[in-house]
């Protein structure tokens, strides 16, 4: 698993999203309920300017998330982003505040 997140990530800083996001996805199939890979896709959908699935795939991370205050936090930048991008500043907002929350309760 760790060996697909480096190729991934190494991907990414390539500019090979695409790529990034199929070896993620293989990831996904081989842990489907590791909230952190969801989480990774969903950052790969933002920077691609890809809002709803980047708000879908971060909701799905916090579904499984089992209170992991730090990616629950990092779920919740990623859907305050993505609804900035999709022109809801108020959505973005209540977004960002339940953001920051989860990042003040884990001392951050």
């Amino acid at each position: 698993m760790i060996a697909l997140l480096e190729q991934a990530k190494t991907q990414a800083g390539a500019g090979e999203a695409e790529q990034a996001a199929a070896t993620l996805e293989r990831a996904l199939r081989i842990e489907p309920k590791n909230p952190w890979l969801w989480h990774r896709i969903a950052v790969l959908r933002l920077q691609q300017g890809h809002w709803e699935e980047a708000i879908d795939l971060a909701t799905k991370s916090n579904a499984l998330a089992s209170g992991h205050r730090r990616l629950l936090g990092g779920n919740w930048k990623v859907i305050s982003m993505a609804l900035e991008g999709l022109g809801d500043p108020e959505g973005a907002r209540d977004a960002r505040l339940k953001s920051e929350g989860y990042f003040q309760e884990v001392g951050e």
